[in-house]
């Protein structure tokens, strides 16, 4: 059988955790940081873990990175 491939996209925005949840930047800061308030600025700073809806589907696209 051949290799399954993993998703470049995916490799370069996502990234695992020892337990093997899944970490990801959070989202909403690119741009517009005039109209957000203080505290929406503050909270999604850092990196957040998925919930398992979303980090199965991650999973299935980076099948060797766990």
């Amino acid at each position: 059988m051949p290799k399954m491939k993993t998703k470049s996209a995916a490799k370069k925005r996502f990234s695992f955790t020892a337990s093997g949840r899944v970490k990801a930047g959070n989202a909403g800061k690119r741009h517009g940081m005039i109209k957000r308030s203080a505290k929406f600025v503050r909270n999604t700073s850092g990196t957040m873990i998925l919930n398992d809806s979303d980090a199965k589907i991650v999973k299935k696209y980076m099948p060797y990175d766990r």
